[in-house]
């Protein structure tokens, strides 16, 4: 963990002892080198290292994109299981999961095609990130304003706004409120080693 990482608290800490065995777990199950895998989801071998050890948090867009890569889910990489696969999610069954300051709930059943996600996006927080990766993306804010640019286009959706995009656009998301948003999100889940991105903080820091 970096000079500069808040220290983890409980909750973290027991999240990170899930995730960070399954992300090793998985990577050898999809046959990829720590070198490979972080090529593939544009990290650098040490950060991966330090996910998969416990010594650092992974941020939302680095799980999408090793979920990518590995070709499988968000769920399946936080270690996450369903005894059956249900057409119907439950609110009152739907547990939060924070990364990266991000909150999320899932809003659709393990092993399809799509991902569905309710998410929480905080103010001030990955609004720095650029996305690029294989497949589509669909959201709809439920509640507050998302600062959303495609390529070289600014948006600013407000509640009730949608937008659907190819997923090879670059694309940034960012709350425009101090209260934040809510989103519903779905994403194609497609596993593409040699293509899937995340670009990383606009500043150029290593992740």
């Amino acid at each position: 963990m970096s000079a500069s990482d808040p220290p983890p608290s409980a909750e973290t800490g027991a999240a990170l002892s899930t995730v960070a065995p399954q992300l090793r777990a998985l990577r050898h199950h999809a046959g990829l080198t720590l070198e490979s895998a972080a090529r593939a989801a544009d990290l650098s071998p040490a950060h991966l290292s330090r996910l998969e050890t416990g010594h650092r948090q992974p941020s939302l867009p680095v799980l999408l994109t090793l979920a990518r890569v590995y070709g499988t889910t968000v769920s399946e990489l936080l270690g996450e299981t369903t005894a059956a696969r249900d057409a119907v999610v439950r609110a009152d069954r739907a547990e939060p999961t924070r990364a990266g300051g991000w909150t999320y709930w899932q809003a659709g059943a393990p092993g399809r095609g799509m991902q569905a996600l309710r998410v929480h996006v905080p103010h001030g927080t990955q609004g720095d990130i650029v996305r690029v990766h294989p497949g589509e993306e669909w959201l709809h804010v439920l509640r507050g304003r998302l600062r959303l640019r495609l390529g070289d286009t600014a948006h600013l959706l407000g509640t009730g706004d949608s937008a659907h995009f190819d997923s090879l656009t670059p694309h940034r998301l960012a709350a425009a409120d101090p209260s934040g948003c809510e989103l519903l999100f779905v994403h194609t889940l497609l596993q593409s080693p040699s293509t899937a991105l995340c670009l990383g903080p606009l500043t150029g820091e290593t992740p």
